[in-house]
C-alpha cells in the first residue's frame, strides 16, 4: 500500500518537455503564449530549501506589466509545476497576474522521499508564497490555486496561520483527507475494506515518513480557514468523488463559494468549460485582489 500510493511505480520526475507537450496538446490555445515565454526566457526556475532541508524546485513568470497581483499554482498527484501552465495561462495571459508554479516533494525536480499527499507540502506552499511575495515586489496580493492533490494541499495550507499577502484560495477537485481518498481507491480498485490494510499502512507511514493518512486532512484544515475560498468540482469525477466537495464546503467558514461543473470528470473542469472557468475564477479573485 505504501509503495503503491506514496512511491508510485511510474517515474514522476517528469521532464519539462513532456509536461509542456501535454499542456499544448490538451489546451492548444496556450501554445503561442508558452512559446513566447520560452523565446524571451520569461519562464524562470527558482528553488527553496524547506524546514527539513529538502531542495524544492519551481517556475515563475512575471506579468508583462508590473503588478502586485500574484497566483501560486499547485499541481496534482504525479504531476509537476509545468503541468499547471494551462492555469498559468488563465492567470498570467488573461488576468495579467504574476505566477509561481512550485513542485511538491518527490515531484518534478524537487527532492523528497515520497509523496506526502499535500500534508507536508502545505507548509512548503506557505514558504513558496513568501518567496512569491519577495520575487514580485514585496507588496503582493496572492491567490493560491490548486488542482486535485494540489487542491488538497491548498486547503491544508489554508488552515495554518496566514501571512497578510495571501488574500484567497481556489481549490479544484481536492479530497477531504488522504485517508478518505485511499479508502475510496482500495474499495474501487481492489474491493478491500479499510481494516486491516489502511490502518497498518497509515501507521507505517507515520513511522517511516512522520505523518498519518488521518492527519492529512483538508477537511480539518478548512474548518480553521477564514480567508475566502472557491470550491470547484466536476459532477462526473470518479477519481476524487464529487460528493467530497460537500463536507468540505460545509466545514469552511464564510466567505466561500462553490461551483459544480456539469459533465466534468476529474481535473477537467477548465478543459471542459474554459470560458466559464475563467469567468468564475476572475469574478471570485477579483473581489479580494484588485
Amino acid at each position: 500500500m505504501i509503495n503503491f500510493a506514496l512511491l508510485p511505480s511510474q517515474k514522476i520526475k517528469k521532464s519539462y518537455s513532456t509536461a509542456y507537450e501535454r499542456v499544448e496538446k490538451n489546451y492548444p490555445y496556450t501554445k503561442h503564449w508558452m512559446d513566447s515565454l520560452k523565446s524571451v526566457k520569461a519562464l524562470r526556475d527558482t528553488t527553496i530549501v524547506n524546514a527539513e532541508g529538502l531542495r524544492l524546485h519551481g517556475y515563475f513568470v512575471m506579468a508583462a506589466v508590473p503588478t502586485k497581483k500574484t497566483a501560486v499554482l499547485v499541481h496534482g498527484y504525479t504531476d509537476c509545476g509545468m503541468s499547471m501552465m494551462h492555469i498559468g495561462y488563465l492567470y498570467n495571459h488573461v488576468l495579467h497576474y504574476n505566477i509561481l508554479l512550485p513542485e511538491n516533494e518527490y515531484h518534478g525536480l524537487s527532492q523528497g522521499d515520497a509523496v506526502t499527499m499535500g500534508w507536508k507540502d502545505r507548509l512548503n506552499i506557505l514558504q513558496w508564497a513568501k518567496v512569491a511575495n519577495q520575487l514580485f515586489g514585496g507588496n503582493t496580493e496572492i491567490v493560491v490555486h490548486g488542482i486535485s492533490m494540489g487542491a488538497a494541499t491548498t486547503m491544508m495550507a489554508s488552515g495554518e496561520t496566514q501571512p497578510s499577502y495571501i488574500k484567497c484560495y481556489v481549490e479544484d477537485c481536492g479530497y477531504t483527507s488522504a485517508w478518505d481518498e485511499f479508502s475510496y481507491e482500495i474499495k474501487e480498485m481492489f474491493h478491500l475494506p479499510d481494516f486491516p490494510l489502511l490502518y497498518s499502512s497509515s501507521l507505517l507511514c507515520k513511522i517511516k515518513y512522520g505523518w498519518s493518512f488521518g492527519e492529512a486532512s483538508a477537511l480539518n484544515q478548512v474548518k480553521k480557514c477564514h480567508l475566502p475560498m472557491l470550491f470547484i468540482h466536476g459532477d462526473k469525477d470518479t477519481y476524487v468523488p464529487s460528493r467530497m466537495v460537500i463536507p468540505l464546503y460545509e466545514a469552511k467558514p464564510n466567505p466561500k463559494e462553490y461551483w459544480i461543473v456539469r459533465g466534468a470528470t476529474h481535473a477537467q473542469s477548465y478543459r471542459n468549460e474554459p470560458q466559464a472557468y475563467t469567468a468564475k475564477v476572475a469574478q471570485f479573485v477579483g473581489k479580494y485582489i484588485r
